[in-house]
């Protein structure tokens, strides 16, 4: 399996997991010394970019939670 396809078949994972293998893939580049800021840092970027995908797909479009305001606003007026 050649590189372009190994990157061909991790692009096509979920977010979460590109983001394990992400990190997996930094780590296995560090030979037992401590990791730098920079790499901490990109590592928990990943991490949380992953989370936010995934959460993406549980939140609701603005128009809908407008709408619930506003259906709440009219409930409570007299």
């Amino acid at each position: 399996m050649s590189n372009d396809d190994v990157f061909s078949n991790a692009l096509a994972l979920p977010p979460s997991q590109r983001a394990r293998l992400a990190h997996e893939l930094l780590q296995s580049l560090d030979e037992g010394d401590e990791a730098t800021a920079e790499h901490a840092w990109l590592t928990e970027m990943l991490r949380r970019a992953g989370e936010m995908d995934d959460a993406a797909e549980n939140l609701d479009d603005w128009s809908d939670i407008r709408a619930r305001i506003e259906d709440r606003l009219h409930a409570k007026s007299p």
